[in-house]
């Protein structure tokens, strides 16, 4: 949990109009105004997505039509405020990257400075950023910047190696608990924010699966339906890339061990472009708690490294523990794990409370 504290100067006008970033090199390599020399971990590509746009929208669905009315109200507007970022419990930081293109974006004379660097770890009591400007902008500004950080920071730690209780029992963090396969995300962000989760993926330590339906061919079920099968599925897929002189991994589902070796028999047989083999559904729970995965690790073994394996999994407590160390190596969470970890994050909330009362808070994810 963060809080960020606001505090008035004594001098109104003692912000100058340029914008002091902590280690940032000068360079005509900026996004959205701040230089990519000062992003610790970069925010994925994407050949459409406006991040720029994103925050805009984020900073006017908060204004609406009037502004804030609050601040307008009760704030002199030449007044200069100093705002404090602090850790209320233990985790991993996120979001401070994006945090200084809201604040470039609604005043760029904002002075921002940070201790930490997204990725970093914080722990409950520590200051590790400060922001003063006109505090009528630094208000603005402030409960994006947290709304951002505080989902960024979830979804990071929950991906980060990090141990954390969750009820009466402790739970592995997802990329602990799977080590050495590595986490992916899914396509289930929460809409108009998949960069910023994926994003958020990487500063917690994990890699990016397919940032949408263009970048990867993804042949699930019941596209080998209506293909008539996996050899005829993954035939079409093959073709068309060859066709369209297109270069991209491929992955298709499997769900038992008589679809692996009808994958495999068709790549040894054919040149394929294929790269992944999904193992679906090959873990069973037991009625003690564990897990079957007899399955599993025989279908490793038939793939014997001939192609990365993923498998789908609904927690990331023990059951990771039984996968097959020298053979597994990829891991994408399933709809419902997925949804546990970002698309519906118990975040680390922020706020805003004034002077030294630090009511303000950034929720961590569990």
């Amino acid at each position: 949990m963060f809080w960020l504290s606001f505090s008035a100067l004594p001098s109104p006008h003692s912000i100058t109009a340029s914008r002091h970033i902590i280690k940032m090199t000068a360079t005509t390599n900026k996004i959205h105004g701040v230089s990519t020399e000062s992003i610790s971990v970069k925010p994925p590509a994407h050949p459409t997505y406006d991040l720029k746009a994103v925050i805009k929208l984020a900073l006017a669905e908060d204004a609406g039509n009037r502004g804030d009315i609050t601040c307008m109200a009760t704030i002199p507007a030449d007044m200069d405020v100093e705002a404090y970022f602090l850790a209320k419990e233990d985790g991993i930081i996120a979001g401070i990257a994006l945090a200084e293109m809201v604040f470039n974006e609604v005043d760029p004379a904002l002075k921002v400075e940070w201790s930490k660097q997204d990725g970093d770890s914080v722990h409950k009591g520590l200051q590790f950023g400060k922001v003063h400007g006109r505090a009528h902008n630094v208000v603005v500004a402030e409960r994006v910047v947290l709304n951002f950080m505080q989902r960024m920071s979830g979804i990071a730690t929950l991906t980060k190696r990090n141990e954390r209780l969750t009820g009466p029992c402790f739970f592995k963090a997802m990329a602990d608990a799977a080590y050495p396969a590595h986490i992916l995300e899914t396509r289930k962000t929460a809409p108009g924010l998949r960069l910023v989760d994926k994003w958020a993926v990487l500063i917690g330590g994990g890699r990016n699966h397919r940032m949408g339906l263009f970048d990867m061919v993804m042949i699930k079920d019941n596209h080998i339906s209506v293909a008539g099968g996996i050899t005829n599925a993954l035939k079409s897929v093959d073709t068309y890339l060859e066709q369209n002189k297109l270069q991209m991994g491929v992955e298709i589902e499997t769900r038992t061990l008589k679809e692996v070796n009808e994958v495999l028999d068709y790549a040894s047989r054919t040149k394929t472009s294929l790269t992944r083999i999904m193992l679906d559904n090959m873990v069973v729970p037991l009625s003690n708690g564990g897990v079957d995965v007899s399955m599993l690790l025989e279908a490793v073994k038939l793939i014997n490294g001939t192609f990365e394996t993923e498998r789908c999994i609904d927690t990331f407590s023990e059951s990771s523990r039984h996968l097959p160390e020298d053979r597994y190596r990829a891991c994408t969470p399933s709809r419902k794990a997925y949804k546990a970890s970002v698309a519906s994050v118990p975040f680390l909330l922020l706020s805003v409370d004034s002077a030294n009362d630090f009511s303000a808070t950034i929720l961590l994810v569990l």
